[in-house]
């Protein structure tokens, strides 16, 4: 199967509002599974939005886009600097589940970095939970390195 042609396309407002609580669900379902209570998962999809998203508008300097994969909708992709304008992070990535083991999250991940230096950025960090092991597997085959860890063991 050959890889698809995969393009970044801007969100206007509208689609981003359409995006957003899909977003930010999977976000919150995400921090659950890794061990996060409803309530602990929700304060941090309220901080994230209130902090990104004010008003229901992306925050100057991030970017979401949809990936397209052959001109379909394969997934999303939020990126924009963290504390400084050197300092980029992966907000959230979503390859749709049809879309997956495609080569489509290697090449929106490339993209991204592609996005990133053109607005100055020396460094792309993110976050991937633990039981994400396809993503972590991709994201080592990159060239990212481990920069911190949080274990937790329940009682």
């Amino acid at each position: 199967m050959t890889t698809p042609d995969i393009r970044l396309v801007p969100k206007s407002d509208d689609a981003t509002a359409e995006w957003l609580p899909i977003a930010m669900a999977a976000y919150e379902a995400a921090r659950m599974r890794a061990g996060d209570t409803a309530e602990q998962a929700a304060a941090a999809r309220k901080l994230s939005e209130e902090q990104f998203f004010p008003g229901g508008r992306l925050v100057a300097g991030h970017f979401v886009f949809t990936v397209e994969a052959d001109g379909e909708d394969a997934g999303w992709l939020w990126i924009g600097p963290s504390g400084d304008a050197a300092s980029w992070w992966v907000w959230d990535v979503a390859v749709h589940e049809s879309f997956r083991g495609r080569g489509i999250g290697r090449a929106t991940m490339l993209l991204a970095e592609d996005v990133a230096r053109s607005q100055g950025a020396a460094s792309m960090r993110l976050n991937v939970f633990a039981y994400n092991t396809p993503a972590i597997r991709l994201y080592d085959e990159l060239g990212y390195e481990t920069a911190s860890m949080h274990k937790q063991k329940l009682l």
